[in-house]
């Protein structure tokens, strides 16, 4: 098992970490501050810096898988090609200082809670996502047309509105009894702990914090107030089918 300390802390850059095993797929750590591909965003990058003050380039990060092709709860750290000499002097026990290119995963959390901020902008179910450095998208499951320029000011006003973001959890039980909050059709919210983790933009609509933004089951990693985000602009609406619409977001020039 991989402990994933950006669960809980997002702003985590790096971390001591141990090797657990290493083969051709990748290299399991302990306990690790890189995403792993899933939910749509992109797995992060980075270094592990080696005991003798050599590093070792992390080109992506994904889940483990089993036998039968199931994720586990390992995460692989995959090494950038052309590094085997330094791959062959690693070993099982071996510490590490696991950490990640923390200006491209600052690009993820600023575009992945800016998604968020679409969904709220376009209440509708979501059938497919995708989160990368430079870009994002969100497949929306309707027919209506949407507009560019109002979705762009939309953004920037919740943007501006400095929203706080809070990480939290529901149970399953909660979940199974309010299943609205899931939003996206193609991805389910991982299961098998007991409780869910949530993300909850703005307040919770009845104390403090103000009106509530968002709040749906989200395993990424995000900003902590949607003022952090920056300049976002909707760069292209696309009809993808009868009854999808794509929506690309963009960093502003």
């Amino acid at each position: 098992m991989t402990e994933d300390l950006f669960r809980a802390d997002a702003y985590l850059q790096e971390c001591a970490s141990r090797i657990v095993r290493l083969d051709e797929a990748g290299i399991v750590l302990d306990r690790t501050v890189f995403y792993p591909l899933g939910g749509g965003q992109a797995g992060d990058t980075g270094t592990l810096l080696l005991g003798d003050g050599r590093t070792l380039a992390i080109a992506d990060t994904r889940k483990a898988k089993d036998a039968e092709g199931k994720p586990t709860d390992e995460i692989l750290h995959v090494p950038a090609p052309g590094q085997e000499a330094l791959l062959a002097a690693l070993a099982p026990g071996d510490d590490v200082t696991a950490r990640i290119d923390w200006e491209r995963r600052h690009r993820l959390m600023r575009f992945h809670t800016a998604t968020h901020l679409l969904c709220h902008l376009v209440a509708q179910p979501v059938n497919g996502c995708s989160i990368t450095p430079d870009y994002a998208r969100l497949d929306f499951h309707m027919t209506d047309p949407l507009d560019k320029d109002a979705l762009t000011a939309g953004l920037a006003q919740l943007v501006g509105a400095a929203h706080p973001l809070a990480v939290g959890a529901i149970t399953d039980a909660e979940l199974d009894a309010n299943p609205s909050l899931v939003k996206s059709m193609s991805v389910q919210p991982p299961r098998g702990t007991g409780t869910v983790r949530t993300i909850r933009i703005g307040g919770d609509g009845e104390g403090e914090g103000g009106v509530q933004i968002d709040f749906q089951p989200c395993g990424g990693t995000h900003v902590a107030n949607t003022a952090e985000i920056g300049a976002v602009v909707v760069t292209k609406i696309e009809k993808k089918s009868a009854n999808s619409r794509r929506v690309v977001l963009g960093w502003a020039a």
